[in-house]
Order: structure tokens, then C-alpha cells, then sequence
């Protein structure tokens, strides 16, 4: 009996337990990854990835140097990413000498690991160099876990890396790292293929578009012998453009394609770690040739005729200098008189008159170059498209502005009203006038201060006390003056909110900027060591791309003219005429590539007939015209410049690596200024339509001599123009309407300003003063210690002579 309870007592308790397992049990059945019922299971590691990026750039360290730890990832066969707990690093060094790891890290030592060292020091934190490096120079390290081993680092140890110079050529036929002095294409590496691009020389252009594959020499112990070439010891190189992001693009595979002229810096890497080196230099091919062509014109390269406020496009075809087409290129389009100009290549006239337009490619935005590679294949040099001559007949009216270096008020005189204006009163008496190109600001000098004239509301806009002194030019965009200080001794580019961007020292006499506004040229002196003396004859040029550029003339410079196109300019002197050359003369160093060092702004031109006090260049680029007060005698120089041709069309060009002294050839024409009691020359002010050209000098005679200037060579005629009011009258300033139907002549002796009607519509132009002077009555300035008036009126003379006049033009009412 008593069994027979024991009996139902392990049966009541044991059934109802096990139904309750059996009741709760969801056992779920293994994946397969073939999805069969046997072999690698789904959440199983499958394989591992070790740092996929060194995969294919491997890893190269110099002796003693730590590499970074490795990354390994784990996935499924199904491409899931797996969880393990750790994973464990391995090197093919077995004697852990040469390229040493870390287990727990992956990090690798080229040399060997710290280990056990005692006193606290942890492992694996000091990296001691092999003390006899092995001759192999190629390791591999794996991760392991769960049974599966990762792909193969490969890991390059070697001496340090002390050059990287870009250049090979020495195995032609395929991998070689037994030639002498081996570049990267000699050697197999464990992560990059052979291939079968063009090497790229390191010296040469390539045209745009064209590929080439960059290799390098690598060196150790800071020189570049063949002993020291450890190219195929460090593995796998990575080449990146540096300074210009348009000149060449580089692949992972260091193929380099070329885009937009110009030369750029390239920097190696040895593989993934370490610092980039600078290598070499890659080159584009410059432009050698520039055609700008008139679209829809029956004369497409000039000169043309464009109705007012039409707009005008234009077109450019560009060859670089293996004759190939260059596309997308940076070009800035310039015009030598007040027509506007848009983004596009394209000229709307909003006013009547002439102009020249170039296309310029001007380095900085094209054809751009390290400095110590300007004029290496061409590259850093600027290029200039063939003129095209721009004219456009119509009506307008003009609004002249006439002060005085002898009195504190301003004249506004504007022909549309047939009023007289009130005078407008400044704050100083100006020394300087100068008027933007757009019309819509004049800027004025003085001892005191800077002055800014609002031309829309005929009032000063503002005073800047901080900047003292002349000002010898405004830029053609209006952005920059330029501003001498002959107390200071300083010349300086002031911003037109009248900020000082650039300064340097030395007196200025006179300044002119090249259309582009980017190039100015002032000449001058230099900066003297005794107070209150002028030092040493000075040419400063400002660009943008350049900076400053200090030269000493054989002789002084007494004025500017900026050439047309502005592929240079020419300098006024007692001895010659003197043209220099926008292009650099480049010569060069040993080395690959090369060091190029450059004579900014070389002579070009010495014309020793031309004898020249003041110059002016004519807007159609055929004349320099040059006069002087010594000889009383006008020079008229012919200028010749070099020319190419390109499908049959004339244009400039590009720039010789050399610049010969006579690259620009010129002839001179003199005629004597009959009649003319001159002290000094103040201006040869010619017209934007290039027919005529007139003398103003400070003395007397009552002539304003006009200079007939020849349409195409021969010889041209000066005719003298009777100032009405008699032999004491001299012409001291002046300025042509923009329509150059007038030219308005502030004269001494009267005071007044004279009213020269131009005509030239005849076979030759003629000139005659009106008869009815402009009184603009400016009182002279005395009595303040801060009104400086140099020179000071006469005694009894009440009325300051006009010798500062700038005009703009204004739609006219009448048609």
C-alpha cells in the first residue's frame, strides 16, 4: 500500500511538470545559408573586412613609426553584420622585427613592440626601429575571429622619406625594381596595377582633356642619388593637386587628366600615412593664340558699328600651344572707354563714341602658376585676343566738372539745363580730380584729405582724413585708387570705401590702369633718405597677381600710357621713349622641373626719336602720342606688335619665354609746335575716335595746338586751334565730350574755360573755339591755414585758374 502512494505521488508531480516544459518549448531550426538542412549557418561569421581603404592603398611607415589601429568588420553569409567579442591581429614577420603588431589593436610597429617592460610601462607603446633592417620591405597583416581571417594588409617599412620628386621613364617595358634609380612605375605593388596611360614627364603640357599617369621618385637621407632611391620600398603612392582646383584632376589611380590651362603643384603621400611632399608640378597648355570674332557683322573683326543700347556678343576661339582647342576658359573682356560690359561676352553701348574690346586671359583666374614656375610651358602668363574696334554714332549731352588747384569750390555744369550752377563749396582746395568711368563718383586730393563727390546728388559723400596727398588714378571698374603722399613719401591703392589696401614707399608722379583694372603703372620716385628731397627715379607696377614690382629705369619716367590691347606700356623720358612688356622674361634654373625666375615688366621698346614729357595711347592701338616742353615738338610713335595667325585671322601673340628689348617695333614721327610758348606740357589728351588729339601746357601764345593723327600710316598734321582772347591764354587742361564733339579747355590768362567745336565728319577734321567761354568764376582760396591753395592766386587776381576738369556724359533731350 505504501508503494502504491509513492507510486501516485511521483506520478501527480512529474506528469503535469513535464507537460508544462513540453507545452512552453519554441525551439527555432537552424538557417542554412544554402537553405538546405547542413553547412554554414545565417549569424555565423563568414568573413571579415580589415580596413577596406588600406586594402587598396596598403600601409607604409618609416622606420620606428607607429601605424593606425586596424578596423575589422565581421558579416554573415548573407551579408549581415555579425557581432564578435574581439578579434586578433597577425603579421607575416615572424620575427616581430621589422613589422611588428599589436594582437589586440592591429596597430603596427615598423620595428618592434614594446613588451614586459616592467615599471609600470604599459605594451605596445614604444616602437624601437629593427637595428638591422631586414632586405625585405613588404608585410602582411590579417585579423582572425570565429574561425575566419580577413583580407591582407599589405604594410611597407623602410628608411624615412625625405624627397618626393615627380618624373620616370625608366621602365618602358613594364615593372623593373632592379633598374638604377627606379621610379614608381618600376615597381609592382601589392595593391595597384600596371597600367597602360602615357607617364607624365613632370616638364611638358599636356592639352586639355589628354591623361597621363603621375609617378615619383622617393628618397631618403635628404638627397637625390640613385643610391638613396627607396621608390620601390614604400609602396603605393597618392598624388593630389594643390592651390587651383581647375588645372588637372587626379584619380585614386594617380592618373592625371588635364582641364584648364595653367600650371599646378602636385603633392605626393606615401600611401595612407605620413605627410604629403611636395612633388612636381603638373601643367595644361596655355593659350597661344586668341581670336575674338563680332558675331552677325559683315566685318566680324572690325571695326564695327553698333547701334546705342544694342547689345553686341561676341565670340572667342582659343588654341593652346600644340594647336588644339581649349574650351571653358576664364576670359575677361575689357573696353578702352565707358561701355558696359556684362558677365557674358557681350557690349551694350549706353553712350556714343569708340572703343576697343579684348579678351584677355590674365593669370590669377587663367593660365594661372606657381611663382616659382611662371613661364615654365607658357603657364602664368597673361595672353590678349586681337581689338576689335567698337563705334556708335548718336546724340548726347554732356555734364563737365571744373575745379581748381587754386580754390576751395567745385563748378557742375550740366548742358541739358542751360543754367548756370550754383558753385559747390569743399572742404578743401584739391589738388587732383579724378572721375570714375561709370560717371557716378569723383574723387578729389588734397593736403587734407581725400575727398568723394557724389555726382547724382551734386554733393561731397565723404571726407577721409586718413588718406592725404594726390590721387593719380581711379581703376576702370571704380574699385581702387590710386593715391601718392609726397610728405610721407608713400604711394598707396585706396578701396573706394576708402580703405588702404596696399602701400609702398616713394613718390608718384603720374599713374594709368589697364582696362582690367588689375594692373596699374605709376611712375614716380623712390623713397628718400633725406627728409624733403625726392629719391632715385622709381617704376612701381601693382597687379593682382604679382603684387608689387619696384624697378629702376635708366632713366626718369615722366608719364604713362597703357597700350591698346594692354599687352604693356610706354614711358615718357628726356632720352627715349621707353615701351615694357606685360609678359615676364623667364629664365631657368637647374632642377626638375626647373626654377624659373622672372624680370616683371621687361623692356620691349626704346625709341630714341621720340623725345616725351606727357603721353597718350590712342584707343585704336596704332599711336603713341608724346609731346614735350624742352623741344616744343609732338611725337607721334607707330607701334608694331607681334602677331600670329590663326584659321587666316590676325591676333596677338602669346608671350615669348625670353622678352627681346625690341619685342614691340616702333617708328616716331616729330612735328614741331609752332607758335607755342610752353613751360610745361599738363596733357596730350587725344580723341576716343583716334582722328584728333590736342597739346595743353602751362605759358602763353593763345594756341591750342591739334594734332590731325593719320587713319592708317603717313603723316599726320598739327594745326593750331586761336583761343579766343588773345597770346596770353594758355591751354593748361582739358577733356573731350563723350561724343567727341566738343573739347572744353580750361585756359590761364582768363580764367575761363573755352568751348572747342570738333568736327569730323570731312575728309580732314577741323576745330574752332566758340566764341562764348564757360565763366565758372572760382574764387580763390586764402585766409585758413587748412585751405592750401598751390600755387596761391596771383596778387589782384580774384579767381582761380581752371586746370582741373573731368566730364560725364548724360542722355541728351533733344535728337
Amino acid at each position: 500500500m505504501r508503494r502504491l502512494v509513492s507510486l501516485l505521488v511521483l506520478i501527480f508531480f512529474t506528469v503535469p511538470f513535464g507537460l508544462s516544459v513540453a507545452g512552453c518549448s519554441k525551439s527555432t531550426p537552424a538557417q542554412f545559408c544554402n537553405g538546405l538542412d547542413s553547412g554554414p549557418v545565417v549569424g555565423q561569421v563568414a568573413s571579415i573586412t580589415l580596413s577596406a581603404t588600406l586594402a587598396t592603398t596598403d600601409e607604409s611607415l618609416s622606420y620606428g613609426q607607429i601605424g593606425q589601429a586596424l578596423n575589422a568588420n565581421a558579416i554573415d553569409c548573407k551579408g549581415n553584420a555579425v557581432s564578435v567579442k574581439s578579434f586578433v591581429y597577425a603579421t607575416s614577420d615572424t620575427s616581430l622585427t621589422n613589422a611588428d603588431i599589436n594582437p589586440g589593436t592591429g596597430s603596427v610597429c615598423a620595428g618592434s613592440w614594446n613588451r614586459n617592460s616592467g615599471s609600470g610601462i604599459q605594451d605596445f607603446t614604444t616602437c624601437t626601429a629593427p637595428k638591422v633592417p631586414s632586405s625585405n620591405h613588404l608585410y602582411f597583416v590579417t585579423a582572425t575571429a570565429n574561425g575566419a581571417t580577413s583580407n591582407a594588409i599589405p604594410v611597407y617599412v623602410h628608411p624615412t622619406v625625405t624627397s618626393v620628386t615627380i618624373g620616370g621613364g625608366t621602365c618602358p617595358n613594364g615593372p623593373d625594381p632592379t633598374v638604377t634609380d627606379p621610379s614608381s612605375e618600376c615597381c609592382p605593388t601589392a595593391t595597384t596595377a600596371p597600367s597602360t596611360n602615357t607617364i607624365y614627364d613632370g616638364t611638358g603640357c599636356l592639352s586639355q582633356t589628354q591623361t597621363a599617369r603621375l609617378v615619383a621618385k622617393v628618397y631618403t637621407n635628404g638627397t637625390t642619388n640613385p643610391a638613396d632611391n627607396i621608390t620601390c620600398d614604400v609602396g603605393n603612392l597618392s598624388f593630389a593637386a594643390q592651390g587651383t582646383n581647375n588645372v588637372v584632376t587626379i584619380d585614386e589611380s594617380g592618373v592625371a587628366t588635364a582641364q584648364q590651362p595653367g600650371s599646378a603643384t602636385i603633392t605626393a603621400t606615401v600611401s595612407s600615412s605620413g605627410s604629403a611632399d611636395t612633388a612636381g608640378y603638373f601643367s595644361t597648355c596655355p593659350p597661344a593664340s586668341i581670336v575674338l570674332t563680332a558675331q552677325g557683322q559683315p566685318n566680324p573683326q572690325g571695326p564695327i558699328s553698333v547701334a546705342l543700347n544694342n547689345t553686341q556678343p561676341f565670340t572667342t576661339q582659343v588654341l593652346d600651344t600644340h594647336g588644339l582647342p581649349i574650351t571653358g576658359l576664364q576670359l575677361e573682356y575689357t573696353s578702352t572707354t565707358p561701355e558696359t560690359l556684362p558677365g557674358a561676352a557681350t557690349v551694350t553701348p549706353i553712350f556714343p563714341g569708340s572703343a576697343t574690346i579684348t579678351a584677355v586671359c590674365q593669370p590669377g583666374t587663367c593660365n594661372p602658376s606657381p611663382f616659382s614656375q611662371i613661364g615654365l610651358n607658357g603657364n602664368g602668363k597673361p595672353i590678349t585676343s586681337n581689338g576689335i574696334t567698337v563705334n556708335t554714332v548718336a546724340n548726347s549731352s554732356t555734364v563737365l566738372y571744373v575745379a581748381s588747384m587754386q580754390s576751395q569750390y567745385l563748378y557742375p555744369l550740366d548742358f541739358t539745363t542751360n543754367q548756370q550752377p550754383p558753385l559747390i563749396k569743399l572742404p578743401y582746395v584739391p589738388n587732383s580730380m579724378v572721375i570714375t568711368q561709370d560717371g557716378t563718383t569723383i574723387y578729389m586730393g588734397s593736403t587734407q584729405a581725400l575727398m568723394t563727390f557724389a555726382t547724382a546728388s551734386n554733393s561731397v559723400s565723404s571726407v577721409n582724413t586718413n588718406v592725404v596727398g594726390s590721387v593719380l588714378a581711379v581703376s576702370p571698374d571704380g574699385s581702387t585708387l590710386a593715391v601718392t603722399d609726397p610728405t610721407r613719401q608713400t604711394v598707396s591703392l585706396i578701396s573706394s570705401t576708402g580703405t588702404i589696401t596696399a602701400t609702398y614707399n616713394g613718390v608718384g608722379t603720374h599713374a594709368e590702369w589697364s582696362p582690367d583694372s588689375q594692373t596699374v603703372y605709376i611712375t614716380g620716385t623712390a623713397q628718400s633718405s633725406v627728409p624733403n628731397t625726392l629719391g632715385p627715379t622709381q617704376l612701381l607696377v601693382h597687379s593682382i597677381f604679382n603684387g608689387w614690382t619696384a624697378i629702376t629705369p635708366d632713366q626718369p619716367y615722366n608719364d604713362v600710357a597703357v597700350m591698346v590691347p594692354a599687352i604693356g606700356a610706354y614711358f615718357a623720358g628726356d632720352k627715349s621713349t621707353e615701351g615694357r612688356s606685360y609678359c615676364s622674361s623667364t629664365t631657368f634654373g637647374l632642377g626638375t622641373p626647373p626654377i624659373a625666375t622672372n624680370t616683371l615688366y621687361p623692356i620691349a621698346d626704346t625709341n630714341a626719336t621720340a623725345l616725351t614729357d606727357r603721353l597718350a595711347a590712342t584707343a585704336d592701338g596704332k599711336h603713341i602720342l608724346g609731346a614735350q616742353a624742352s623741344g616744343l615738338v609732338l611725337s607721334d610713335i607707330s607701334v608694331t606688335t607681334p602677331t600670329t595667325s590663326q584659321n587666316g585671322i590676325t591676333t596677338l601673340q602669346a608671350c615669348p619665354t625670353v622678352v627681346p628689348p625690341n619685342y614691340f617695333t616702333s617708328s616716331a614721327m616729330t612735328y614741331p609746335l609752332t607758335g607755342v610758348t610752353a613751360t610745361s606740357i599738363t596733357g596730350v589728351v587725344p580723341a576716343s575716335s583716334s582722328t584728333v588729339s590736342f597739346v595743353t601746357y602751362m605759358g602763353s601764345s593763345g594756341i591750342l595746338p591739334m594734332y590731325l593723327i593719320p587713319s592708317s600710316g603717313g603723316k599726320g598734321t598739327i594745326t593750331p586751334v586761336t583761343l579766343t582772347g588773345g597770346a596770353s591764354l594758355a591751354p593748361v587742361a582739358g577733356v573731350f565730350s563723350t561724343d567727341n564733339l566738343n573739347f572744353y579747355v580750361g585756359t590761364s590768362g582768363d580764367n575761363l574755360v573755352h568751348t572747342i567745336a570738333v568736327n569730323s565728319s570731312g575728309a580732314t577734321p577741323t576745330a574752332a573755339d566758340s566764341g562764348t567761354p564757360i565763366v565758372p568764376n572760382l574764387p580763390c582760396a586764402t585766409g585758413s591755414t587748412y585751405i592750401v591753395a598751390s600755387p596761391p592766386c596771383p596778387a589782384n587776381v580774384t579767381v582761380g585758374t581752371p586746370n582741373l576738369l573731368v566730364q560725364r556724359p548724360k542722355k541728351s533731350t533733344t535728337l
